[in-house]
């Protein structure tokens, strides 16, 4: 049997169509609400796009701005390296005619120091000329072998001045003449003038020899004798000023005597040995004529005579010279020589007094 088809109720139909049309409602509501949501969505980017491009473009100009401020800048800053490499270059050309001009300043600085040392050293050697010649004619003329030491020292300080080795061995040539002359002197002067000077103070107390001869007792006078007694009572012999003659014969032996020693002395110091001697012979003569030989000072200033005889021994006499020949012919052969510039220098005066006012 055929089955029979259900029949569909009109409620029934209508419900699942409602159904439907709600369904496509809700379809479309959804779709509505998702295109409005996408399209705010978009909107809110768009926004926010917007913002960030006007951000940007702000950015943008004022990049532009401070590239155009760089940019005015960087110009200003090459124009200024510009002058500043024209600064550098002029001061470079003002350094180098700096550099020029020292250079020749250093060069006439060099030549006047040249001139100066050379002045220098002329009148250093003037004044070690003079002092040589002046001890030769000091040690000649008076004998002053101490003053000679003297001069010769004076000449060697003033020689070691000289910058100029050419007369670096004249020292030498110097100090020898200046050792000899230390030799001459006799080491006890100073003692033999000490008691020269004693010898002559002590010749006022030394007593005379007596002008008449004593008689002895146990002799009778001869008529000769009573006579010269009796006379003797009646004349009286005086010289002119009054003085009794053995007053004045004392008086006349001691000054002898004083200016003999006196003599001796001026011998010792002008190292005369021959007057010296004849000036002590003279002494120990007035001493054995003249005074009271048996006297005991007497004797012992005879004793010292002696002694002072051997003070200054005879020596020969200092040859000086030698260095005054070597440094004129120094100077000579010194002066014939050119210098730097190929030219031959001025010879200086060999006579000049000395610089430094010595005296001796």
């Amino acid at each position: 049997m055929r089955p029979v088809p259900a029949k569909h109720e009109p409620g029934s139909r209508g419900g699942g169509t409602l159904a439907l049309a709600v369904l496509l409602a809700l379809i479309a509501i959804g779709g509505t609400g998702y295109v409005g949501w996408r399209q705010w969505q978009q909107a809110q980017v768009s926004t926010v796009d917007s913002r960030n491009l006007a951000t940007l473009q702000q950015r943008v100009a004022a990049l532009e701005t401070t590239l155009s401020g760089v940019s005015g800048e960087r110009t200003s800053l090459n124009q200024r390296l510009s002058d500043a490499d024209q600064v550098n270059r002029s001061l470079r050309e003002e350094l180098l005619g700096q550099a020029e001009r020292t250079r020749n300043l250093e060069d006439a600085v060099a030549k006047l120091a040249q001139k100066s040392l050379s002045g220098q050293d002329a009148t250093l050697l003037d004044e070690t000329e003079s002092l040589l010649r002046m001890a030769g004619e000091r040690y000649t003329l008076f004998h002053d072998a101490q003053g000679a030491v003297a001069a010769y020292t004076l000449a060697d300080q003033t020689l070691a001045g000289v910058n100029d080795a050419t007369f670096a061995g004249l020292r030498q040539s110097i100090t020898v003449e200046r050792d000899a002359l230390v030799k001459s002197q006799p080491a006890s002067q100073a003692s033999a003038l000490q008691q020269l000077t004693e010898l002559r103070g002590d010749l006022a107390t030394l007593p005379l020899k007596t002008l008449d001869s004593p008689t002895s007792n146990d002799q009778s006078p001869t008529v000769w004798q009573r006579i010269k007694q009796a006379l003797a009572s009646v004349i009286s012999v005086q010289r002119s000023n009054g003085a009794p003659l053995a007053v004045a014969d004392a008086r006349f032996a001691r000054e002898l005597a004083s200016l003999d020693l006196a003599q001796a002395q001026t011998a010792l110091l002008a190292y005369d040995a021959n007057a010296y001697a004849a000036a002590l012979q003279r002494v120990d003569v007035a001493l054995s004529s003249q005074f009271d030989d048996s006297n005991p000072d007497v004797q012992q200033a005879r004793v010292t005579l002696k002694q002072l005889g051997a003070a200054l021994p005879p020596s020969a006499p200092v040859h000086l010279g030698a260095a005054l020949t070597e440094l004129r012919n120094l100077r000579t052969l010194h002066a014939l020589k050119p210098d730097a510039t190929g030219t031959v220098p001025a010879p200086s005066g060999s006579s000049a007094a000395p610089g430094n006012g010595v005296k001796l």
